[in-house]
């Protein structure tokens, strides 16, 4: 699979021409003079961005974790920080953060990197902040069957922010749990310590 910086959304190739066409109908829609030097090359700068990052679409999320590892490691194991960007369905507004991924293996283990992965195919298309969460740890739950997994995701969303309530630096959290996290209060916390560490 390709590394995360050349995903290329292929429906996005595919309509190049027409997307130009109508990001440049647009910029006249809203008062532009399309054939000034700054916009010439607008539409196409946009084009190549869809393909980026809308990306999402062409890739399974769950192929993303590729092979995984017979282990007998049945401990924790968090990885934190993991840097997102995604685009909101309902403004196509910018909202970026971090992801944290806890989960406890039942014999199988998945390689670090391929949770960083996992996270860009899912927030590589128009999202809200609550499907990315729950697609993360759903995933994973039917890959790797873990004992238990934790999501913890972390947004700033530019259309809170840069429009409408006008909040800036407010940030959005949410998490979902699987398994033995949603029984155990101590399972929860000692994630969630480990997170501010």
């Amino acid at each position: 699979m390709a590394g995360a910086k050349d995903y290329v959304n292929s429906m996005v190739s595919r309509n190049r021409e027409q997307i130009e066409y109508h990001i440049k109908e647009i910029l006249k829609l809203i008062g532009e003079d399309v054939e000034r030097e700054g916009l010439l090359e607008t539409p196409a700068r946009v084009t190549r961005m869809y393909e980026e990052i809308f990306a999402g679409y062409d890739v399974d999320p769950r192929d993303v974790l590729g092979v995984t590892f017979d282990e007998r490691h049945e401990e924790l194991v968090i990885v934190r920080d993991i840097v997102y960007y995604s685009q909101c369905e309902h403004h196509m507004a910018p909202f970026f953060g971090k992801a944290h991924i806890g989960y406890i293996p039942s014999g199988k283990i998945a390689g670090l990197s391929k949770l960083a992965r996992l996270v860009e195919a899912v927030s590589r298309k128009l999202q809200v902040q609550e499907r990315i969460t729950t697609q993360i740890a759903d995933i994973l739950v039917e890959t790797l069957q873990p004992h238990g997994v934790m999501v913890v995701v972390e947004g700033e969303h530019l259309c809170m922010c840069a429009r409408g309530v006008k909040k800036p630096g407010s940030k959005t959290v949410t998490s979902a749990v699987r398994g033995e996290f949603r029984s155990s209060e101590a399972l929860r916390s000692e994630f969630l310590s480990l997170l501010k560490q």
